[in-house]
């Protein structure tokens, strides 16, 4: 009997977390799995999407730029030298196309049937919208009122994952040992300033 094992039941990032599974994901996708793309897609999304977003950009702008990344990443996959370091290259170059001239919108670049069908609209469904609407208020309002040092660092701690401090540390320019310490202050600033406004409610 023929051998079946292919990356279609066996996919090689199985098991896999963090950097292991980027660059798992990163390695099939250069040789054409397109789940390797749509699992890349759905695990560094929110850390694209909410760089974008600190960058200062509204929903719709956001959401040019997130596309702009992983086109660029999906048509320079055989560029990246160290698929291990994808986070910090997405961080990065998340960083540079925020902060280029908002009229992108005005020629979006287009996309291939393979890369649009993997990208997945960052909008929250109206219903977990409501629901969790009154918490995020008082979250949010809390968050903001943090030094912006300490936004950045939860943000990216948050969505990169502990598997990830190494290129949190690179974007934040700040060693590794630091970054756990650090957030737990921030994390502790935060949780006064919601006991502050009652945000135990």
């Amino acid at each position: 009997m023929t051998d079946v094992r292919t990356t279609e039941v066996d996919p090689p990032w199985e098991g896999l977390t963090g950097a292991d599974l980027h660059a798992a994901c990163m390695e099939a996708a250069r040789g054409g799995d397109r789940r390797g793309m749509a699992k890349l897609v759905d695990e560094l999304t929110p850390l694209v999407w909410h760089v974008a977003r600190a960058n200062g950009l509204d929903r719709q702008v956001a959401e040019d730029v997130v596309q702009t990344v992983w086109l660029a990443l999906f048509t320079q996959l055989d560029k990246l030298r160290d698929p291990r370091a994808l986070a910090a290259w997405l961080i990065t170059t998340t960083r540079r196309e925020a902060t280029r001239p908002f009229g992108r919108r005005t020629q979006p670049l287009p996309l291939s049937d393979d890369v649009a069908a993997s990208l997945q609209s960052s909008h929250p469904a109206p219903e977990d919208e409501a629901v969790r609407a009154d918490r995020d208020r008082r979250v949010w309002r809390a968050f903001l009122r943090l030094p912006a040092r300490c936004q950045e660092l939860l943000r990216l701690t948050v969505l990169a994952g502990r598997a990830e401090y190494q290129a949190v540390a690179e974007a934040m320019g700040m060693p590794r040992g630091s970054v756990g310490p650090t957030r737990g202050r921030c994390l502790d600033s935060m949780r006064d300033l919601l006991a502050g406004e009652g945000g135990g409610r």
